[in-house]
């Protein structure tokens, strides 16, 4: 077989599988593990995976749950509400279309996704790694334990999607507040 045919019989079996692959993928919640473009930033890529999450109601059809209530900024502001996802919390891997945890805010009313949570626990990340994680460019921050909401040492990247003057990939958002959510308002 020479070369010229070797490629294009590849071209043709990339063109068929690779949309059939993705549509199965997407058939089953989850955007394409490729779907970003050359150039894409972390915030154009998390606004693309989570746009079905908007309604907090396909984040727990999808497997997110309520972990804590509102969380508050020791120093203003706040992240909001967790919704965590068990299963990528505890899978040790990182991947920008998965957020291990989707954060809301009640304003008016209704829950609106204000940012995302990237996290993986230090031990299993540092078993297999030297330097810690990063997504797209962006550093993760280290948490040690004990600490506040009682998980193992662990690294964290939040994204947000609603504007922080602290910044794109800052822990708190001044921006944020809990002062409209009550217990009941997530069920």
């Amino acid at each position: 077989m020479n070369i010229k045919r070797l490629l294009l019989t590849g071209m043709i079996a990339s063109a068929v599988i690779v949309p059939l692959a993705s549509h199965s993928l997407a058939q089953a919640g989850y955007p394409t593990p490729h779907a970003s473009k050359p150039g894409t930033t972390l915030v154009e890529e998390v606004r693309r995976a989570t746009a079905s999450f908007q309604d907090v109601k396909n984040a727990q059809a999808a497997g997110y749950a309520l972990f804590h209530g509102c969380v508050s900024g020791p120093d203003g502001g706040a992240m909001g509400l967790h919704f965590v996802n068990g299963d990528l919390v505890g899978d040790g891997k990182l991947d920008a279309t998965r957020p291990e945890a989707l954060l809301y805010e009640m304003h008016g009313g209704r829950m609106q996704l204000v940012a995302v949570e990237y996290l993986v626990f230090a031990d299993a990340w540092d078993k297999a790694n030297t330097m810690p994680p990063t997504l797209m460019g962006q550093v993760f921050n280290y948490y040690g334990s004990p600490n506040r909401y009682r998980l193992p040492a662990n690294y964290a990247l939040h994204v947000w999607l609603k504007s922080n003057p602290n910044g794109t990939f800052a822990d708190w958002n001044p921006k944020v507040s809990c002062d409209e959510y009550a217990a009941d308002d997530t069920m």
